[in-house]
């Protein structure tokens, strides 16, 4: 048995966050809310999303020696992650600007900061905390090659994986890879063929097939059959209020959503996809670990904030 069910790998930010009443044009200055600091970044917002739930969980970033830093490091905490895995310095503390609307809509721009500073170095030396997870989640808010750096080391030491099997776990296959690749960009082949699934939303979808007609489609079905030709061996599709696509090579199928009064979108994606590998991590089948993923997602939209919006096990089971 893995000694983590879930490793995240990626960013940790401080979200800075402005209610609005409607966005801003270009050029254009609007009144905002009082600015709130949540502890924030899409790596840190999957820990403790998962292990607000239950899981046994790591966090391998890199937050700035500052306030923010410690904030991060004290939210990971309070929710049970391990933060050994957490660096500290080599630049400032990453810093999300976030403005939300009133129907829940939020607008995002990111300054890496000390994200950008995860390097495929400082994975080459937590190669022994990659082997004892049961799933690797990462995302795009760190250097590609980092990411990239992490389906090596995970790859390559598979032959060495002999303990523990089932369908989410380890075993001859190692940690199971688990992408969103959000902030969109072109994924090497070798990064896509270790996805399983690959975690994209429409936008995302649509970026990753380029000029492909699929792309241009209005049917995610289409969207899924196309990016599997490219590679990752599963691919789950969210699809807002209606839900997520999940797709393999045997078949595609659509999971409803809940129905829920949308408070703040913030995070969701991100309480989604921690609640997704967490339970592929502890051995639930694909479609089973999104139905699940399905309802907490469901629940984060319905607080404001990110971290704060995540449910425990008994709030999801209660819906």
């Amino acid at each position: 048995m893995p000694d983590y069910d879930l490793l995240v790998v990626g960013s940790a930010n401080a979200d800075l966050v402005i209610g609005v009443e409607r966005r801003p044009a270009a050029g254009e200055t609007v009144l905002g809310s009082d600015l709130a600091v949540h502890p924030g970044g899409k790596g840190a917002n999957q820990a403790v999303a998962a292990a607000r739930l239950g899981a046994r969980t790591a966090l391998l970033a890199r937050v700035g020696d500052d306030g923010h830093g410690r904030l991060l490091l004290e939210s990971q905490r309070d929710a049970g992650v391990d933060t050994a895995g957490v660096l500290v310095g080599g630049a400032p503390t990453g810093v999300a600007l976030i403005t939300v609307d009133p129907s829940g809509d939020n607008s995002i721009v990111v300054s890496p900061g000390a994200n950008a500073r995860l390097s495929p170095e400082d994975v080459r030396a937590a190669a022994g905390l990659l082997a004892s997870a049961g799933v690797v989640s990462l995302q795009l808010e760190i250097p590609l090659e980092t990411v990239a750096t992490v389906v090596e080391v995970v790859r390559t030491g598979r032959a060495g994986a002999g303990a523990g099997t089932g369908e989410g776990g380890t075993g001859e296959s190692g940690p199971r890879i688990v992408l969103n690749p959000s902030p969109p960009a072109p994924l090497p082949a070798e990064v896509l063929a270790a996805c399983d699934p690959l975690v994209v939303n429409e936008h995302e979808a649509r970026f990753l097939l380029g000029d492909d007609p699929a792309g241009r489609e209005e049917a995610p079905e289409a969207w899924a059959a196309a990016l599997l030709a490219r590679g990752p061996r599963s691919v789950v599709i969210t699809l807002g209020a209606a839900g997520a696509l999940v797709a393999d090579r045997d078949r595609t199928t659509l999971v409803p959503s809940l129905p829920v009064k949308a408070v703040d979108t913030t995070g969701a994606g991100d309480a989604f996809t921690g609640a997704l590998a967490w339970r592929l991590g502890v051995g639930d089948g694909l479609e089973t670990a999104v139905r699940f993923a399905v309802r907490v997602g469901a629940a984060a939209v319905t607080r404001a904030g990110a971290q704060e919006s995540f449910p425990t096990a008994e709030e999801v089971a209660a819906r």
